[in-house]
């Protein structure tokens, strides 16, 4: 007789029995080679060298239940204790329904009588394909788990390399675009002072309104592409960021800091920027309010930014559209420190940020980060003053 449900060309399958009595042993194997079932097992019947088989696989342990100064409950017991997938049948002569019941309750697989064998080769099959299916579904986990991983550090990867970019471009424009529109301004202002006829002075003011629109719009986009107010600390960034979002948008604008001298690992600096940054370039776009305020925190060894606005807030299909990009970049970003962003909206109540990234105790360390941001901070650049 074979058993079907089971692929058993090829597979020889190794089985631990645990049983004090030989005939017993051989009366279960006859039953199961009957079944047309392809066999390695092993009998023993002590519970050390149980216990020490245990370390090597196998693919189905069949117990008795009354052994020489140990149950098969033992058995089962030690097996769970070692996470082990391959499934436990308990079969014995003299089993009362509690004991049945308890191993059951255990992890057992199934358990029978001796004196009816004829289900045990449809049981261990059963138990096999289970215990087979368990497995094929951990290593699926733990390949998601990798795949997650890989994607993670993939993400970390592209965040890094785009913003190595930016240094770059922001290098460039400074000193090629900058030093350029620098020298073009010296010289109009040279032709201004030494120009007497009026249509020149005037075309010579109109070229110098140019170079100065251009001056700016430079510095603009070379403090987006690459923060250079980073470098006096995440604290003064926001100052600055926040002061700027004001002016520039006219929305009320609010900034609390809880902790003002921090040391943070690096890329949280950055991270924290650049999620302030994408939070408040959607609540002008796309928010309608007022008012947004910032608020950054540090409180046992967790950094906390929140940024909420009084807008109209954000509707739940509106954050599951497939091209939501950039609330998934905030999340990515975030995962590249250990992070990670959780947003709340309420439609017609405004919406609410909050990056959470746990750090390490021993990088947070006492660091004066007080600088005055009351002026107009253009950066470290040489265009500043012109």
């Amino acid at each position: 007789m074979t058993i079907p449900g089971v692929e058993q060309a090829g597979r020889v399958l190794r089985v631990l029995h645990v049983e004090d009595s030989d005939l017993d042993h051989h009366l279960i194997l006859t039953q199961l080679a009957r079944a047309g079932l392809s066999l390695e097992m092993e009998r023993l019947d002590a519970l050390p060298a149980v216990l020490a088989a245990l370390d090597r696989p196998w693919d189905a342990i069949i117990s008795d239940f009354n052994l020489p100064g140990f149950t098969g409950l033992q058995v089962l017991e030690a097996v769970k204790d070692r996470q082990l997938l391959a499934p436990f049948l308990l079969v014995s002569g003299e089993i009362g329904e509690d004991a049945a019941v308890a191993a059951m309750r255990n992890g057992a697989a199934d358990y029978l009588l001796k004196n009816n064998l004829a289900r045990l080769a449809p049981a261990l099959l059963h138990a096999i394909e289970a215990a087979d299916s368990e497995r094929a579904r951990r290593a699926s986990e733990d390949e998601l788990v990798r795949s997650k991983q890989r994607l993670h550090q993939l993400a970390g990867h592209l965040q890094t390399s785009v913003e190595l970019e930016r240094a770059a471009i922001a290098r460039e424009i400074h000193d090629d675009v900058g030093g350029s529109l620098t020298a073009i301004k010296f010289d109009l202002a040279w032709i201004d002072r030494h120009a007497q006829e009026p249509e020149v002075r005037a075309r010579v003011a109109a070229a110098l309104e140019t170079v100065s629109s251009a001056i700016d719009a430079s510095q603009r986009i070379m403090h987006n592409l690459r923060p250079a107010i980073l470098e006096q600390g995440l604290v003064a960034a926001l100052q600055w960021m926040t002061a700027r979002f004001e002016r520039r948008t006219g929305i009320e604008a609010g900034l609390r800091i809880g902790e003002a001298r921090l040391a943070l690992p690096t890329g949280v600096p950055l991270v924290a920027y650049r999620t302030a940054q994408e939070a408040l370039t959607n609540v002008s776009k796309h928010a309608g309010a007022t008012r947004v305020d910032l608020e950054l925190s540090l409180d046992s060894g967790v950094l906390t930014l929140e940024i909420r606005d009084n807008g109209r807030g954000v509707a739940a299909q509106d954050l599951a559209k497939e091209r939501s990009f950039g609330i998934r970049g905030l999340h990515e970003r975030a995962a590249t420190v250990g992070g990670w962003v959780d947003l709340s909206s309420t439609p017609g109540q405004g919406t609410s940020l909050i990056l959470t990234v746990p750090l390490d105790a021993d990088a947070i360390d006492a660091l004066d980060d007080t600088t005055d941001f009351g002026r107009d901070d253009v950066g470290q650049s040489i265009w500043g003053r012109l």
